[in-house]
C-alpha cells in the first residue's frame, strides 16, 4: 500500500476533523454518534496499520517504507520505521480502540473528548514514524496538548495542578532537546534522521569554565536529548509528575499515558541517545544503569506506601521502566532486545491494570485502597483477570512481563553485576506490593455497603480485557514475535555502537602517540 505511514498517522486526525466540523449537539444521539466515530476510526487505523507489518522485511536493517516530501521553507516531511520503531506503531494502534471503548461511560463533552484522543494518536504514531528532526520534534512536542486538556478537563478534583505539573516537567526538558538539535543541524548541516545516524559528532574533551568534559559535544548533546527522554520515560528522581497525572487522569488518560506516552522516552534513547552520540552514551552508562536500577528499588518501596491503588500503579510503572533503562545502556543484544520487549509488555499490562483500576472507580467512584475488600464474592471474573495481570506484572513466567525483566537483567549482568544484583531486588519488592494490593483488594469478607451491590463485568469491559490478556500470553509463551521483528536492526544498532566506540578509541590512541612524539 503507497503512503501507508501517512495514512495510518492521519486517519485519526481527519475523524477528529469530522466531528469538530459535522457533529452538532450534546444531547445522548451526538454523544453516541462522536463515540462510534472514534471507536471505528481507531478500529480502522489499526487494520491499516497492520499492512505495515505484513509487508516489514525484519532482515532490511534500513528505513522501510519511507515517504519524502519537500515542505515550505525548506522543512522536510519523512516518515519511515525500522526494526525499532515498527512495534511501537502497532503499539500504539492496538491499544487505541480499546481506549476509546473505555470511555463508554463519559458524559461530559464528549465530541471534544473525543477529538483529543483522536488527535492524541496521530500525534504518538508521528513521534515513532518521523525520520526529520524537526518533524519529530512537533510530533513529539505536540502530543502534550491533547494530554494536558484530557488531564486539565476530565480529570479528578486536583486536575489543573496535574495538568501544569505533567504539561511544565515535559515541555522543559525538551526545551533542552531543542536547543541539542539546532547544534546538531549546524554541525552537520541536515536534520534527517538517518544522515545524523551515520554522522560523527565530535567528541574531543574540552573544559568550559574550568570544568573538564569528557566526551566533549558529543556529552553536551547526550544530556540535552537526556532531560527530555527521562522526564518523558520517567526516570528518578524526574519521575514526580507521572503520579499525579495518573492519579488525575481519567482511565483512559492514564492507560494511554502508561501504554505509550512514557515509551517515547526509551524510544528515544534508542533512536538519538545510543546510536547517535555512542561515546557520550559508553561514559555516561554507568550513570544510567545505576539510575535505571534505583528507579527499580526506590518506586517499589514507594508503592509499597500507597493508599490510593492508582498512584500505587503509576509508581509500579516507573519501576518497570527502570528495566527499560537499564537495559538499553547495557549496550548489549539482550540488553536492548528486553528494553524494546520490556516496552511493548508493560503497554498491555499496565494499560490492562489502569482499565482494571477504572472497572471499579466507574462503579465505586474512589481510589482509596481501605474502601475495598472482598470484591472476588461479587465479580469472580473481574478477580481472575485481576489476578491475571497482577501476575503478569510481578514477572511471572509464561507472561510476557518475565521476558522483559529477564532479558534486561542478563544484558545487565553482563556489563555490571553490582547493578543486576541490586536490581533484581526490585522483582522481589514487585512481588510484595503487588500482591499486598490484590489481597486488599480482592479477599476477605465483603463488608462494605457500598461494595455488596457492585456488579460484575459487561459484555463491553470483557470485550477490551480479551485482547490483551491474549497478547500478553501470546508474547509471553512466543516472545519470538517480538524479538525476530526487533533482533537484527537492535544488532545492527549494538554493531554501529561498538564500531564507534573503537574508532574513538583508536583516534584517541593515535592522538595520545602524536602528542607523545
Amino acid at each position: 500500500m503507497d503512503n501507508v505511514l501517512s495514512i495510518t498517522t492521519f486517519l485519526p486526525l481527519i475523524a477528529a476533523a469530522i466531528l469538530a466540523i459535522f457533529l452538532r449537539g450534546e444531547d445522548e444521539a451526538a454523544q453516541r454518534n462522536a463515540k462510534w466515530v472514534a471507536l471505528v476510526a481507531t478500529t480502522v487505523t489499526f487494520l491499516v496499520s497492520l499492512f505495515i507489518l505484513f509487508d516489514f522485511d525484519p532482515s532490511n536493517t534500513d528505513f522501510q517504507f519511507v515517504e519524502e516530501h519537500q515542505w515550505l521553507l525548506g522543512l522536510k516531511y519523512k516518515m519511515g520505521v525500522d526494526g525499532i520503531s515498527v512495534l511501537f506503531v502497532l503499539l500504539t494502534t492496538f491499544i487505541m480502540p480499546l481506549t476509546i471503548a473505555a470511555s463508554w461511560g463519559i458524559k461530559t463533552r464528549v465530541k471534544e473528548y473525543m477529538i483529543a484522543f483522536l488527535l492524541l494518536e496521530t500525534l504518538m504514531l508521528g513521534v515513532f514514524m518521523a525520520l526529520d528532526l524537526v518533524l519529530f520534534y512537533l510530533f513529539f512536542e505536540g502530543q502534550l496538548i491533547p494530554m494536558f486538556l484530557i488531564i486539565g478537563i476530565w480529570g479528578g478534583k486536583e486536575r489543573i495542578y496535574a495538568a501544569f505539573k505533567f504539561f511544565l516537567y515535559t515541555f522543559l526538558g525538551s526545551v533542552l532537546m531543542l536547543v541539542a538539535m539546532m547544534a546538531m543541524f549546524t554541525d552537520a548541516g541536515t536534520t534527517d534522521i538517518p544522515t545524523l545516524l551515520t554522522h560523527e559528532f565530535a567528541y574531543e574533551d574540552f573544559s568550559v569554565l574550568g570544568v573538564h568534559i569528557l566526551g566533549g559535544a558529543q556529552t553536551l548533546l547526550f544530556l540535552a536529548f537526556f532531560a527530555s527522554f527521562a522526564v518523558k520515560l520517567p526516570m528518578w528522581p524526574v519521575h514526580t509528575w507521572l503520579p499525579d497525572a495518573h492519579v488525575q487522569a481519567p482511565t483512559a488518560g492514564s492507560v494511554v499515558l502508561a501504554s505509550i506516552l512514557l515509551k517515547m522516552g526509551g524510544y528515544g534513547f534508542l533512536r538519538f541517545s545510543l546510536p547517535m552520540f555512542p561515546v557520550a552514551a559508553d561514559i555516561l552508562a554507568p550513570m544510567m544503569l545505576w539510575l535505571g536500577a534505583i528507579a527499580i528499588v526506590y518506586t517499589s518501596l514507594v508503592a509499597l506506601a500507597q493508599t490510593n491503588w492508582k498512584k500505587l500503579i503509576a509508581y509500579s510503572s516507573v519501576a518497570h521502566m527502570g528495566y527499560v533503562t537499564m537495559g538499553t545502556f547495557s549496550a548489549t543484544q539482550q540488553g536492548v532486545d528486553g528494553a524494546i520487549f520490556q516496552m511493548m509488555s508493560h503497554g498491555f499490562i499496565s494499560g490492562a491494570l489502569f482499565m482494571i483500576i477504572g472497572v471499579v472507580y466507574d462503579r465505586i467512584h474512589t481510589l482509596d485502597i481501605d474502601a475495598y475488600g472482598g470484591l472476588v464474592n461479587r465479580m469472580p471474573s473481574y478477580a481472575l483477570i485481576f489476578m491475571f495481570f497482577t501476575m503478569a506484572n510481578v514477572g511471572l513466567p509464561g507472561t510476557s512481563g518475565f521476558v522483559g525483566e529477564f532479558l534486561t537483567l542478563v544484558g545487565a549482568f553482563q556489563v555490571n553485576t553490582w547493578v543486576a544484583l541490586f536490581a533484581t531486588s526490585g522483582v522481589i519488592l514487585s512481588a510484595a506490593y503487588a500482591l499486598w494490593l490484590y489481597r486488599r483488594i480482592v479477599f476477605g469478607d465483603l463488608i462494605k455497603e457500598s461494595l455488596k451491590s457492585i456488579t460484575g463485568l459487561t459484555g463491553r469491559e470483557r470485550a477490551i480485557f480479551a485482547p490483551l490478556v491474549a497478547m500478553t500470553l501470546l508474547l509471553g509463551v512466543y516472545p519470538s514475535l517480538v524479538t525476530d521483528i526487533i533482533g537484527p536492526s537492535t544488532e545492527a544498532l549494538i554493531s554501529n555502537y561498538d564500531t564507534a566506540l573503537a574508532e574513538a578509541q583508536t583516534g584517541a590512541a593515535n592522538q595520545t602517540a602524536d602528542i607523545s612524539h
